[in-house]
């Protein structure tokens, strides 16, 4: 408890400079304090407005989105507003914490690649750099296991293009056989209409290393590139992306109902991931409105947005 609001419930017991002197607050600290208690309670009936206002950008009823914290929640209560309107992300933050409001967090972790020892190696082209100089230039990809409640699990195999977050491929199926990975990438391919010299970097999974996956890397001309056997912080990106998928489609479940469901809320979220999802390392905003912006404004315009913004 407050130690002044502990000496103002007491004070018509015991004496005031008693209290002050047993919670070890000065007397003149106590009655400011007091003086403040208008304040207080406007800043108080502000956060109940603004705590409102959180739970509706996180409402999936009004087009929200339950896994949003802090940073994402600010972006999205400041589009729009004009900049004496917008909210502080720290006091967003605050306000979410004294509400008990929060993110949806992910709960566990499956191993779903099994590294090929017998399989080809191609050296790490990124070194941990998870940036490209333009979009179509560098990907990551993954697998993530997609737990369905009769105990079976589907597989999402993506490519993200590095400049821009784009979800540019992606592929779901009830294995991890190489025509998961390939699929993914022709998507990625077909989209782009062409990924000749990109980068494509994975770990070293059996299917990346495969002879039929080459074959397809090198007909789209994309170089591989794969991080060391067993370290996860090499495919950093790829692993985050995995993380924000579970963490919110399954928003908080062991799993999905059925593999309906999977596919349907799958396909929904990664239609806003695209469309509507805020990223940090793009200024906030979601990949396609970034890429839009870069064809219409130029990269150099709009990487000052993004510096500015951060």
């Amino acid at each position: 408890m407050n130690r002044f609001q502990f000496v103002a419930d007491h004070s018509e017991t015991f004496e005031v400079k008693r209290l002050c002197q047993v919670v070890g607050v000065a007397r003149s600290s106590y009655y400011d304090w007091l003086a403040a208690a208008p304040r207080r309670a406007v800043r108080a009936a502000q956060d109940t407005v603004l705590a409102a206002q959180i739970r509706d950008v996180q409402d999936p009823a009004r087009g929200g989105d339950r896994a949003l914290g802090a940073p994402r929640v600010t972006a999205e209560l400041n589009e729009g507003r004009k900049p004496a309107e917008r909210v502080n992300r720290k006091r967003v933050a605050r306000v979410m914490r004294e509400h008990g409001i929060a993110g949806i967090r992910l709960r566990r972790r499956v191993r779903t690649t099994t590294p090929d020892p017998s399989g080809r190696k191609y050296p790490d082209l990124l070194r941990r750099d998870f940036t490209a100089p333009e979009i179509n230039s560098r990907y990551v990809g993954d697998i993530t296991y997609v737990p369905i409640a009769d105990g079976t699990n589907w597989y999402l195999a993506t490519v993200i293009d590095l400049h821009s977050r784009k979800l540019v491929g992606w592929a779901l199926a009830d294995h991890m056989r190489t025509e998961l990975v390939t699929e993914a990438l022709r998507m990625a391919h077909q989209v782009r209409g062409s990924m000749r010299g990109a980068i494509f970097h994975s770990d070293h999974g059996s299917v990346y290393c495969s002879k039929a996956y080459a074959e397809v890397c090198e007909r789209f001309g994309v170089r591989q590139s794969m991080g060391a056997i067993g370290s996860s912080a090499d495919n950093a990106l790829a692993e985050s992306f995995n993380a924000s998928y579970k963490r919110e489609t399954l928003a908080g479940a062991a799993a999905f109902p059925d593999v309906a469901a999977a596919r349907r809320e799958t396909f929904r979220w990664v239609n806003r991931y695209n469309t509507r999802r805020r990223h940090s390392a793009i200024g906030y905003l979601a990949p396609d409105a970034f890429e839009s912006s870069l064809a219409a404004h130029g990269a150099e315009q709009v990487s000052t947005t993004i510096i500015t913004a951060a």
